[in-house]
Parts: structure tokens; C-alpha cells; sequence
């Protein structure tokens, strides 16, 4: 399982936080995000290889071995156009999160998270990065509710939504666990699912670095400057 940088989140409550640390074991990165005591799936489907917190050229993220790389598929944005991951991001560093805009706790979170970092930039660092939301809630995540709700943080952040298949095919190609419903126990329903980002850097359309939740807007915008300037370097 993954022990590093991780919020395991249920029902809006922060259950647990710790180091990040190489384990040399199937990587495991999973958090219920408004939804029941039940955690998001595990096994089968999990994140990488392993993890370290020695990352280079000064980077703060959580290091995954192996790397991942930006999967080629193509979703529906926010306009109703089809957008393809791979080649409408290609030459930017592409920060990819997937939740959802009912969330009550850790999808706002970070996406204000990435929001405030890139305000730290320059025009000439931020003109080089793409934030893609993609939802885990189809039924409810409509393009217009996903714009509306993305334009609070940033106008430029995209969202992307697919069909069920679609959705959970590109959470294979990531190596995450499928997301699920989870009854509220009021009619309503949450939504387990894996919280943190790919940092996939340009140069290589590969993310070596992954951001669970917990860190901090300085050093998000840490390792965007420095991923922008540098892209990946061993």
C-alpha cells in the first residue's frame, strides 16, 4: 500500500497522514472522497512500482517507479468537443486529477491548491501548463456543471468527462482503482476514489511525479516552476 503524502479521506474526515516512503511493493494510492467508511478498491489496480521521496533537481512531489506514461485517449470537455489527452496537452506540462465537483472535501481542495500555486508564477511559466480535471461522477459532472465549477478556481483549468468505460479505462491505463458510488445514507450518493495528481512533464509526456494530498501551494508551485523550465531529468 502506499504510506506516503496521503490523506485517506471518508465522509469529509482526514483519516491519516504520513511520510513518503520507498517500499519496494506494489504502490497502492487510494482515499474515499465524500463517500462511506468504504475505501476506494485496491488490488489489481494500483499506482506503480514504488515510491521515494528522493526526487531530482530539487522536485517535491512523491517519485513513482516506474514512471507512467500520459495515456492517448480522448474525453469530452467542458465545450462538448472531444479532447485527446495526449495530443491537446503535448508540449505542456499536464497536470491530470481525477474527481469530482460534488465533493465535499479533497477534490476543492486541490484544485484551489493548484489554483494558488500558479498565481505564484509568471505568465511565462503558467502559459506552459494545463490543469485537467476529469470526473469520476458522470451521471451529475455535465460539462456545463464541471465549467461552472472549475471557472471558481480557474478559467483556464479543463475539464473532461466520458462515458462509464471511458472513464474507468483511462483509470486503467493510470493504474488507479476505479471509483465508486457510495450511498450517503440520505437518498444521495459520494464517490470513492483515488486523490492526487500526474505531474506529466513535457518532454517526455510521462509523469515521474504524483501529488496526493497534503502538500502545500509553495511547493506545488516548486516543482511546476522547476518541471516547466526542466522537464524530467534523471
Amino acid at each position: 500500500m502506499f504510506l506516503g503524502r496521503l490523506l485517506r479521506v471518508r465522509a469529509g474526515r482526514l483519516i491519516g497522514m504520513g511520510g513518503v516512503l520507498a517500499i519496494g511493493a506494489a504502490l497502492t494510492l487510494s482515499a474515499a472522497c465524500g463517500g462511506s467508511s468504504k475505501a476506494a478498491p485496491t488490488g489489481a489496480s494500483t499506482a506503480a512500482a514504488g515510491a521515494s521521496n528522493t526526487v531530482a533537481a530539487g522536485l517535491r512531489g512523491a517519485q513513482i517507479t516506474p514512471p507512467i506514461a500520459k495515456p492517448d485517449v480522448v474525453l469530452t470537455d467542458t465545450s462538448g468537443k472531444p479532447f485527446s489527452l495526449k495530443k491537446d496537452t503535448a508540449g505542456d506540462l499536464t497536470l491530470v486529477f481525477l474527481g469530482y465537483t460534488n465533493c465535499p472535501d479533497e477534490c476543492p481542495t486541490t484544485m484551489n491548491d493548484f489554483a494558488q500555486a500558479l498565481k505564484m508564477l509568471p505568465a511565462d511559466v503558467t502559459s506552459h501548463v494545463k490543469m485537467v480535471f476529469v470526473t469520476t461522477d458522470p451521471e451529475r459532472d455535465t460539462p456545463a456543471a464541471m465549467r461552472k465549477w472549475l471557472d471558481h478556481f480557474n478559467p483556464q483549468f479543463i475539464g473532461l468527462t466520458g462515458t462509464q468505460a471511458q472513464l474507468d479505462g483511462l483509470a486503467d491505463k493510470l493504474l488507479m482503482p476505479h471509483a465508486q458510488k457510495e450511498s450517503d445514507g440520505h437518498g444521495g450518493y459520494g464517490v470513492s476514489h483515488a486523490a492526487f495528481t500526474f505531474a506529466f512533464t513535457a518532454n517526455d509526456d510521462t509523469a515521474h511525479i504524483v501529488y496526493p494530498v497534503g502538500f502545500t501551494k509553495e511547493d506545488l508551485a516548486n516543482d511546476i516552476s522547476l518541471l516547466v523550465k526542466n522537464g524530467w531529468k534523471n
